[in-house]
């Protein structure tokens, strides 16, 4: 338990141990490593310490008082090292403490992931009159929308940056969060007009990234192997297609088909799983010219390649196999993937759907003609129910367009 009281020069904590339970281990560790974590959040050396106990202590009623504030032109100035963050704190006066104000959900220190975004280690400023201060109304805000436990790892940083940039300099950049945060975003409501403004900017430098990035490695990446391909595509892949929380890969599944009476294992290399369970598989292809119709006309006919036939025809036998297996495969993928899920998660094999993504719209080194382009469409749609094939061309005009959409 933790008071916060108010003395003549500044404010101590004082802490009594769960109900129950015996608070000498605070005091084992002061006197064996001169440090104790209080609370899981703040940090106390022993000259911090106000009233020692006495050698002969009933430590199942003792109340720890610390040192931890002092009193700063209109603020409560706490020491980084109490935090264990680089920062030291300056808090309005006009503030009540609380626990709350310090710590979110699973004991995350909320000082700490703001240290985290900063380069910086000038004091960290809440309220009040200075000029450099996040004001306590946004505070407050930042402390409604901190993520909860089933949030918490994948959007803490990007939210923190997305509420508090505009109002302190030196913030790390969140790009290499985005996947993390928006992955699994909250809602938000009308009235927060701020955060959809930050939110619409950083959607769009998400897709400008990616859209860069894919732009150079098909420029300069042209001796990347399939695999090179395929970690690449799977850095970005649930921001790309946004309805899925999870890639899965190396999958094992079983094909009881191709040699009757007999298990045979197959390997689908990457998988999707969506909010709600369901499992799609995904094929990452090399992007060369030329792989998707033939050169040469059949009866005035664009036809596919040999490399687009295999790779559909891979696809839908991946679809087949994980059908058939039914739920005896759902109970076996869940289990096998049950750490990699969110608790309670169990995976879906139901109709499951297969995205393909391969070659360019270039045949001899030229783009598709409208006629070539029409008949890919017809071979798009014959397999719409079950796959959605999309060439890297295709992937670069989808970004734009959302890119366009956004503003940006």
């Amino acid at each position: 338990m933790l008071k916060f009281q108010i003395t003549a020069t500044g404010i101590d904590l004082e802490y009594t141990g769960d109900m129950g339970g015996s608070n000498r281990w605070a005091w084992d560790e002061l006197t064996t490593k001169k440090e104790t974590r209080v609370s899981r959040i703040f940090s106390f050396k022993s000259a911090d310490l106000l009233n020692p106990p006495t050698p002969t202590q009933d430590f199942d009623d003792y109340e720890y008082r610390f040192q931890f504030g002092t009193f700063d032109d209109g603020y409560v100035k706490i020491p980084a090292r109490i935090l264990d963050i680089k920062n030291d704190l300056l808090i309005s006066r006009d503030v009540t403490l609380k626990r709350s104000i310090f710590a979110a959900e699973r004991n995350v220190s909320i000082f700490g992931r703001l240290s985290d975004l900063l380069e910086h280690s000038d004091p960290i400023v809440i309220g009040g009159k200075r000029p450099d201060a996040i004001p306590w109304d946004v505070f407050e805000d930042l402390l409604k929308k901190f993520p909860n436990t089933y949030e918490l790892n994948r959007y803490a940083d990007a939210r923190v940056h997305t509420i508090l940039s505009q109002y302190l300099d030196g913030m790390k950049d969140a790009r290499g969060r985005y996947e993390s945060y928006l992955n699994k975003k909250s809602s938000l409501t009308s009235t927060t007009t701020f955060d959809l403004d930050a939110l619409k900017k950083l959607e769009i430098e998400k897709y400008v990234l990616i859209r860069d990035l894919i732009n150079d490695a098909l420029a300069t990446k042209k001796d990347w192997s399939e695999d090179d391909w395929q970690k690449l595509m799977l850095s970005f892949l649930l921001l790309l297609f946004p309805k899925y929380i999870k890639v899965l890969e190396n999958i094992t599944i079983h094909d009881y088909y191709s040699d009757p009476g007999k298990k045979t294992n197959r390997y689908i290399d990457i998988a999707l799983v969506d909010a709600n369970g369901n499992l799609d598989v995904i094929e990452v292809k090399k992007p060369f010219d030329d792989k998707i119709l033939r050169k040469s006309p059949y009866r005035g006919n664009s036809i596919p390649t040999s490399e687009l036939s295999g790779s559909i025809m891979q696809a839908e036998k991946y679809l087949f196999h994980l059908s058939k297996w039914g739920v005896k495969g759902e109970t076996t993928l869940t289990t096998k993937y049950a750490t990699e899920l969110p608790t309670g998660m169990r995976i879906r094999i139901s109709n499951p759907k297969a995205i393909i993504i391969v070659g360019r719209d270039q045949i001899g080194g030229a783009n598709m003609t409208g006629s070539q382009l029409l008949d890919f469409e017809v071979i798009k749609r014959k397999y719409a129910n079950m796959m959605d094939i999309i060439t890297y061309d295709d992937l670069l005009r989808r970004l734009n367009n959302t890119i366009a959409a956004l503003g940006g």
